[in-house]
C-alpha cells in the first residue's frame, strides 16, 4: 500500500462477529446498518433501515441511550442490551459513541454472561495485579505481564512490544506455546505499524480481530444519507480489517489478534500484542479486563522506571556535591577537576575526558590525542547551543572521528567560557551492537521511479542481523543536566565578578531545584496508589451494581469523586514543581495579543462570561515568556470573573505610568505608592475588578498553595493553586505580585516584569 493511503476507517464495513448501526443524532433513526442482522437477530437488514431505534429496543433501553447522549459524551461506553425477537431473546454488549455527524451503536453478542463469570474475571485481574506489585525489576515485571494476559485470554502468544523514537519497535517480553518460535528481542521497522495506526493506538484504542480471514460485512447503504460519505469508523471496535494487515499476519501464521495500547505520558510507549494460530473469540469482559490491566501496567511501569532513574540521579548528585565542594576549596581549578581522575568521569558515566583551560589541554582516561581534541573543539564549538553539545554518533557527524572511534564515538562537550576558551569534553567508546530484525526491515518498502514510496507486507520474517558501528551508549537527560549544573557551579566559583555570574546567581536564588525535584517525585508516587483506589472503586461499582444498595453505591461514587479531586491536586503540585525547573523562553511579546487570546478562550470555556472588559489604553510590548505570562492573565482574569456576585461585572486591565502618577512597589500585604523617575524601574501591570473583595487579614495568605478562602462548592470550586502558580511565574520573570482589596468593593492585583 502507499505510505499515505487512507486507512480502513472509512471503508464502510465491519467484522462479522457483531452488528453496527449508524443513527441520526437527533431522532435515533437507523441511517445505516450492517448486512448481517439476519444472522444475529433473525431480522433482515432491509427491515431496519430508516426505522426508529425503538424498532429493536424497548423504552427503558432507549431512555438509557438518550441519557448517555445528553451528557458531554466522549468515547465508548459498554451497556447491556436485550433484544427480543421471534427467534428468541439475545443479549448484547452495546458500544456507543458519537462521530462528527452521527451516533454509532455497535452490538456484540454475549455468549455467556453470569455474575459468577464476572467475579471470576475480577478475581483473576486482582490476582494478576497483586502478583505484578511484588516484582521490582522492569524486565521481570513485563515478562509477568505477558503471562498474566495469557492466563486471562488463552492466546497462543502474548508479547510486550516497545516503540523507539523513530516508530520502530522491539519485542521485550513474551509468553508463548512451546512449539512456537520466539520473537523475543526481535526488532520491527516502523513501516510494520504505520504512523496512522500508531496514532490511533496513541488515543488509547485497543484492537480485537477474532478471525483475520473472516469476510467483511458491508454497511447498507454504503454512504451516510446525511453526509453522502462513508461513516467514520475510527472509533468502532468492530471496524473491518485492512487487507495489508490481514496479509501481514497470515504471512506469520496468525489467525486472530488482540492489541492493547500502553500509553505513557500521552506518548505511545508500546503495545500488549496477542496472537493465535486459529480463530479465537474473547468475550468483551475479558478484553475490558485486559485494558484495565494495561492501565495498571503503564502506571506501575512508569513508577518503576522513575524510581530506577531517581536512584541514579541521587547517586550523580551526591558525586557532584562532593566534586563541587572540592573545586570550591582548591587553589588550582585544573588540578581540582582532574584529580582524583575517576570523579570527573563518574559525573556523567564517561570513560574519558579532556579539560581545556585556554590553550592548555589535560587528558583523563581513554581519549583521543591532544591535537585530535584541539581540532575536535574547533569543530564542535560551532555546534554548541546553550553551552552544551552532545552526540552518540560522533563519526557520522565528524568524519575525522573515525580515527579514534574506539575511544570517542560519543561526545559531550560543555562550554564554560567561550571568551576564555574553558571547555570540558567527555568521551564514550564505540559499542558494537547486533540488532536482530524480524526479516529484512527494508523488504516492505519499495521506491518507484517517480519517487513514490509503496509499503507491502513482508513475505519473510527470518532473523536478519544488522551490525551498528560508530555509535556509543546515548547520554541520558540527567547526565546532560549534571554537566550543565557543573558548569553553573564552576562559573559561580571561578567567574564571580562576570556578568554571567550575576544572572546565574539570581536564577539560583529563585530556584530550589532539589525541592522541586522532591515535590515532583513525591507527588508522582502518590498517583500510583490513587489510581488503584479509583480503578478498583470503579470496578466494584460496575461489577457489584446489582448487589449494592443505594447507600453503598453512593459511597463508592463519593470515593471515586474524591480520588479525582485528589488527582487534580497532585497534578497541580506536579505543575508547580515543574515551574521551578522549566527554562523560560523570552521573546518580544505584545501583551494586547496575549490578553485578547485569553479573553477569547474564557468566552468559549465560560458560557456565563458577561463581564465588561475595560482596557484604558493599549498594553506595551515586553520581553517575557508568552506562554507563562498568558497563564498569569488567565488565572487573574478567571478569578476576577469567578469571585464576583455583582449584577454588572467589570474588569479593568492596564498599567501604571512611571512619571507623574508614580509607581507602586510591594508593601506589607498592601501596595505603597512611591515617586519613580528611573527608566530602569519595571512596568507595573494591574487587573482590577468589582468583585467580592478579600479581607485584609487574608491578603498575605492567598498566594499559598491550595489555600482557598471559601468552601469547595462555592464560586466554582478549584484547587486553590492558581495564584500560587501565578506568583511563581512572576518571580521566575524577576518580578513581584501583590494585591489591594476592599470587601464588597473589589480587588486589584499588581505585578511587575523585569
Amino acid at each position: 500500500m502507499s505510505h499515505d493511503r487512507e486507512l480502513i476507517y472509512f471503508s464502510g464495513s465491519i467484522q462479522p462477529h457483531g452488528i453496527l448501526l449508524v443513527l441520526c443524532d437527533s431522532e435515533l433513526k437507523i441511517l445505516q446498518v450492517s448486512a448481517n442482522t439476519q444472522a444475529h437477530l433473525g431480522i433482515p437488514h432491509q427491515n431496519l433501515l430508516n426505522q426508529p431505534l425503538d424498532t429493536l429496543l424497548d423504552t427503558t433501553q432507549i431512555q438509557a441511550i438518550s441519557k448517555c447522549l445528553s451528557k458531554d459524551f466522549i468515547g465508548i461506553n459498554p451497556m447491556k442490551i436485550l433484544i427480543r425477537n421471534p427467534g428468541g431473546d439475545r443479549l448484547f454488549n452495546g458500544l456507543l459513541h458519537r462521530t462528527t455527524d452521527v451516533i454509532v451503536l455497535e452490538l456484540e453478542p454475549i455468549i455467556s454472561q453470569t455474575q459468577e463469570n464476572f467475579f471470576s474475571i475480577s478475581a483473576l485481574v486482582k490476582g494478576a495485579i497483586a502478583q505484578l506489585q511484588q516484582v521490582s525489576g522492569s524486565s521481570e515485571f513485563l515478562q509477568l505481564v505477558t503471562q498474566q494476559v495469557q492466563n486471562l485470554t488463552g492466546f497462543d502468544r502474548v508479547m510486550v512490544y516497545q516503540f523507539d523514537s523513530q516508530g520502530a519497535g522491539k519485542v521485550i517480553a513474551e509468553t508463548k506455546r512451546d512449539n512456537l518460535p520466539s520473537y523475543l528481542e526481535l526488532h520491527y521497522p516502523a513501516t510494520d505499524i504505520p504512523k496512522p495506526v500508531r496514532e490511533s493506538y496513541k488515543r488509547g484504542m485497543s484492537r480485537f480481530i477474532p478471525n483475520l480471514s473472516a469476510q467483511a460485512i458491508e454497511l447498507v447503504p454504503q454512504k451516510n444519507q446525511v453526509t453522502q460519505q462513508p461513516p467514520d469508523l475510527s472509533l468502532a471496535v468492530l471496524r473491518s480489517v485492512d487487507s495489508c494487515c490481514v496479509e501481514y499476519h497470515q504471512n506469520i501464521g496468525v489467525a486472530a489478534i488482540m492489541v492493547v495500547a500502553l500509553v505513557k505520558n500521552q506518548t505511545l510507549w508500546g503495545l500488549i500484542s496477542c496472537h493465535h494460530q486459529t480463530p479465537k473469540f474473547v468475550p468483551y469482559e475479558i478484553r475490558e479486563a485486559c485494558e484495565l490491566l494495561a492501565q495498571f501496567v503503564v502506571s506501575e511501569l512508569t513508577n518503576k522506571v522513575d524510581r530506577e532513574e531517581l536512584d541514579y540521579i541521587v547517586k550523580l548528585r551526591a558525586l557532584q556535591s562532593e566534586f563541587v565542594e572540592s573545586i570550591s576549596q582548591a587553589d588550582n581549578l585544573k588540578q581540582a577537576l582532574v584529580n582524583p581522575a575517576p570523579r570527573l568521569l563518574d559525573l556523567v558515566s564517561a570513560q574519558g575526558a579532556a579539560v581545556c583551560l585556554e590553550d592548555e589541554i589535560t587528558l583523563v582516561g581513554l581519549t583521543p590525542t591532544v591535537e585530535q581534541v584541539r581540532d575536535l573543539i574547533d569543530w564542535a564549538d560551532a555546534q554548541v547551543s546553550n553551552a552544551l553539545f552532545h552526540t552518540n554518533l560522533l563519526p557520522k557527524l565528524y568524519p575525522e572521528a573515525l580515527a579514534f572511534k574506539d575511544v570517542a564515538s560519543g561526545l559531550l562537550l560543555l562550554q564554560i567560557s567561550k571568551v576564555r576558551r574553558y571547555y570540558i569534553l567527555w568521551f564514550r567508546p564505540e559499542v558494537l551492537q547486533t540488532v536482530n530484525w524480524a526479516g529484512n526491515p527494508n523488504a516492505s518498502t519499495t521506491v518507484e521511479a517517480d519517487g513514490t514510496v509503496t509499503l507491502s507486507p513482508r513475505q519473510s520474517f527470518q532473523r536478519w542481523q544488522q551490525t551498528v558501528r560508530c555509535t556509543s551508549l546515548p547520554w541520558k537527560t540527567c547526565e546532560l543536566k549534571q554537566a550543565l549544573d557543573l558548569r553553573n557551579a564552576i562559573v559561580g566559583i571561578v567567574l564571580k565578578k562576570a556578568d554571567e555570574l550575576a544572572q546565574i546567581n539570581r536564577e539560583l536564588e529563585r530556584s530550589n531545584q532539589e525541592l522541586d525535584s522532591f515535590a515532583y517525585a513525591a507527588s508522582h508516587d502518590l498517583k500510583e496508589p490513587l489510581r488503584g483506589i479509583h480503578n478498583f472503586s470503579t470496578l466494584l461499582l460496575r461489577g457489584y451494581e446489582s448487589v449494592l444498595d443505594d447507600v453503598g453505591k453512593s459511597r463508592l461514587q463519593t470515593l471515586i469523586r474524591l480520588t479525582r479531586r485528589m488527582e487534580s491536586l497532585i497534578d497541580v503540585l506536579l505543575k508547580f514543581s515543574r515551574l521551578g525547573q522549566a527554562e523560560l523562553h523570552y521573546v518580544s511579546t505584545d501583551l494586547n495579543l496575549i490578553v485578547n487570546k485569553v479573553l477569547e478562550d474564557l468566552r468559549v470555556s465560560r458560557p456565563d462570561f458577561q463581564a465588561q472588559i475595560r482596557i484604558p489604553r493599549p498594553l506595551p510590548t515586553v520581553e517575557c515568556d508568552p506562554v507563562l505570562i498568558g497563564e498569569v492573565f488567565t488565572n487573574l482574569l478567571s478569578n476576577a470573573l469567578k469571585y464576583n456576585n455583582k449584577a454588572e461585572k467589570w474588569i479593568e486591565i492596564g498599567y501604571l505610568d512611571k512619571e507623574g502618577t508614580g509607581d507602586w512597589v510591594l508593601g506589607t500585604g498592601k501596595s505603597q505608592k512611591v515617586n519613580q523617575q528611573s527608566s530602569q524601574f519595571p512596568i507595573t501591570f494591574y487587573v482590577k475588578d468589582n468583585g467580592i473583595g478579600i479581607r485584609e487579614r487574608h491578603l498575605e495568605i492567598i498566594f499559598r498553595l491550595f489555600k482557598r478562602l471559601h468552601e469547595q462548592h462555592l464560586y466554582g470550586g478549584g484547587t486553590g493553586a492558581g495564584l500560587t502558580i501565578t506568583k511563581k511565574i512572576i518571580e521566575r520573570h524577576g518580578g513581584q505580585i501583590w494585591v489591594e482589596s476592599t470587601v464588597d468593593v473589589g480587588s486589584t492585583f499588581y505585578f511587575t516584569l523585569t
